[in-house]
């Protein structure tokens, strides 16, 4: 008997491909992000419970700094990168990779020494926190820029090894800062760690970045770069006054509680960003491949977020207090108060997801 194979049978294996390809890149990036969010939650997690609200304060302080330095470097760096460069020959990624690391690599340097200047001018008890923030960031910032690189090449399972590699630094660094039982010793092992995975990294892709080329790279890629940073330091940087100001006004306590409610989203959050690490590669690939879908695309990732979002903040509302205690200790207290509008906040982000992988 032979076999016969009809031509819609053909065209469907093209696309059950290209969905199966798909699911695999996204997978890569939820555990990816996975990887990476459990390093984060699992320091900040140690300080709300054995520092208490200020100096967890302190610490969400240095994190939202963290946060905009992270969004100039991925605004100028590796956005472009990921739009630009997914789906491409690998010698034209290879080249591009080096840029783009290099210049993350740059701002890392810059803004670090001014967190560091910042550090040492305020002293009490922020400066030694934003000091310690400052010599960790070009670390900090070349282990992000890995991550990007990896899953524009459409391989996220470097991406979660480096993660796990960072995560696994981390144990070490995180007994001696425990001796040490301060809000800096925290921030230097969390930094120091990630160094080490940046430092990884260059194995893995057999890359060495190239920070005398990131003059070029801004040059080439201004269009897009300087696009990127006004709409990421604006999002980041609202954060970053927003905790500024409620320490100035209301005290460093008021900003524990708010990242404290931050934290009990977690979980979500890591789904979150797990996808946006893959969102735009993939839009950028359904653009080239089915324009016509790119809309649909948008507004199922953008709804899909939103309401995810509403159904966790759902179930945090009905969790019982004890296990808000047992994972924020005191800060639990402060921060139960203000599930619903965190909710709200992550999921109007999410919303906003679909639409910034359109554009």
């Amino acid at each position: 008997m032979t076999s016969t194979t009809t031509d819609g049978e053909k065209a469907t294996r093209p696309a059950r491909s290209a969905k199966r390809a798909l699911v695999g890149r996204l997978s890569w990036g939820l555990a990816d992000q996975a990887a990476s969010s459990i390093s984060n939650f699992a320091v900040g997690i140690y300080v709300a419970r054995s520092l208490g609200v200020t100096a967890f304060g302190v610490f969400s302080l240095a994190w939202v700094t963290y946060g905009v330095v992270l969004n100039v470097s991925r605004g100028l760096a590796t956005d472009p990168l990921v739009v630009r460069f997914s789906g491409v020959p690998e010698a034209s990624w290879r080249g591009a990779v080096a840029r783009s690391t290099g210049t993350a690599v740059c701002v890392g340097t810059a803004l670090g020494v001014l967190c560091l200047a910042a550090g040492l001018g305020l002293g009490g008890r922020v400066g030694p926190a934003f000091a310690a923030l400052g010599l960790m960031m070009p670390g900090l910032l070349l282990q992000d820029a890995w991550r990007f690189s990896f899953f524009a090449a459409g391989d996220g399972r470097k991406a979660f090894v480096n993660d796990i590699v960072w995560g696994v630094a981390l144990i070490p660094a995180m007994v001696v800062a425990a001796h040490v039982d301060t809000v800096a010793a925290f921030v230097l092992a969390w930094g120091a760690s990630a160094t080490v995975a940046a430092g990884y990294g260059c194995i893995q892709s057999g890359i060495r970045p190239r920070p005398a080329q990131a003059r070029g790279w801004l040059r080439e890629q201004r269009d897009l770069g300087y696009r990127y940073l006004v709409e990421n330091v604006s999002l980041s940087g609202a954060s970053q006054l927003r905790a500024y100001g409620l320490g100035v006004i209301v005290g460093v306590s008021a900003v524990g509680a708010v990242r404290g409610a931050e934290l009990l989203l977690g979980p979500f959050l890591a789904v979150l960003m797990g996808l946006s690490l893959v969102t735009v590669p993939e839009a950028a690939r359904v653009l080239r491949q089915a324009p016509h879908r790119l809309g649909r695309f948008c507004l199922y990732l953008g709804g899909g977020q939103a309401t995810g979002a509403l159904l966790w903040g759902s179930a945090l509302l009905l969790m019982p207090g004890r296990l808000g205690e047992l994972a924020l200790g005191d800060v639990w207290h402060s921060s139960s108060h203000l599930i619903v509008q965190i909710t709200l906040s992550v999921a109007g982000a999410g919303l906003g997801t679909g639409a910034a992988a359109g554009l």
